[in-house]
């Protein structure tokens, strides 16, 4: 069986491409940080379906455990007759504070989760990815529409985006493909989710007339994942229903 593996896959945007995938017919390994319980609610929906799913925990900003954690991964895919077929680096958290006030600690932690986890992950995953096998790194529409209060976080979302590219670059002779999926206002629990008057204010900024769910989302991510976009390579996918446009 196809497997995809998606990081932070117990809420948001993660939990909703982890269902969307095992509709597509995918065995699904999702990783946790700190609530096993609710990546137990995201297994029980899967399994309910009829699909395939593991969770395994992560700390994504903590790359010294990358190694036993593709261990932990090959052997749970062996003893599922599985294979890896998909990566998605999605998760993150938020900070919003504006430069003058982010503190070092805060902006290493960006770093550490939004670039550096998905840089060495992908790294340490490279000999479990199959030939033809697709990665898709969450990036996001601040790296186009500055917004004040998010500067760490939209730094290392821009630097992923470029990351994006030379991933594809260089893994192309290894028939990996790596796109990155750019979410515009999505109504998530990052950072505690949004105020209803700031989620006023982001509809009115987008085309469509909406703050979009994670269900947009996950959408665009399994289709990248699928033969359908096989042509599909280095680039970077805004889905935002027309954000600031």
């Amino acid at each position: 069986m196809n497997f995809v593996l998606i990081t932070g896959g117990s809420r948001g945007i993660g939990a909703a491409t982890a269902l969307a995938c095992a509709r597509r017919g995918f065995g699904v390994v999702l990783t946790y940080h700190q609530n096993p319980a609710a990546a137990q609610v995201v297994l029980d929906r899967i399994t309910a379906e009829g699909g395939t799913a593991l969770a395994l925990p992560l700390d994504v900003g903590h790359a010294g455990g990358f190694t036993a954690f593709r261990e932990t991964l090959a052997r749970a895919l062996a003893g599922a007759d599985g294979q890896l077929t998909g990566l998605v680096n999605n998760a993150g958290h938020g900070l919003y504070e504006t430069i003058d006030r982010v503190s070092e600690d805060q902006f290493d932690r960006m770093v550490d989760v939004h670039l550096k986890g998905p840089f060495f992950l992908t790294q340490a995953l490279l000999p479990l990815l199959q030939p033809g096998a697709s990665i898709v790194n969450l990036t996001s529409a601040t790296t186009r529409v500055a917004t004040a209060g998010v500067a760490p976080y939209a730094a290392c979302k821009g630097a992923l985006e470029v990351l994006t590219r030379y991933m594809a670059k260089e893994f192309g002779e290894r028939r990996l493909r790596v796109n990155a999926v750019s979410p515009g206002a999505i109504r998530t629990e990052l950072g505690g989710g949004l105020p209803l008057e700031f989620e006023i204010l982001l509809a009115s900024q987008t085309a469509l007339g909406r703050v979009g769910e994670p269900d947009d989302v996950a959408r665009v991510i399994t289709s990248l994942l699928t033969d359908e976009t096989g042509w599909v390579n280095a680039q970077s996918i805004e889905v935002g229903g027309g954000y600031v446009i």
